[in-house]
């Protein structure tokens, strides 16, 4: 079992999938920095929480 992601995490993730989806990866290192400057969110938790998210989509439609 997992953490359940909020509705808020995948609504900014899905819309950063959609806009930049070419940018993101299914490397969360890189996904990091590339969140940290799309996203103006004050917190770091939070762009990391989005971050992995982005990086576990991304890997679930490599393997598609």
């Amino acid at each position: 079992m997992g953490r359940i992601k909020t509705l808020l995490i995948k609504r900014i993730t899905n819309e950063l999938i959609r806009i930049h989806g070419d940018k993101l990866s299914d490397n969360f290192q890189n996904n990091k920095q590339i969140v940290n400057k799309l996203v103006t969110t004050p917190s770091k938790k939070l762009k990391n929480i989005i971050a992995g998210y982005a990086t576990r989509l991304m890997k679930k439609n490599k393997e598609i």
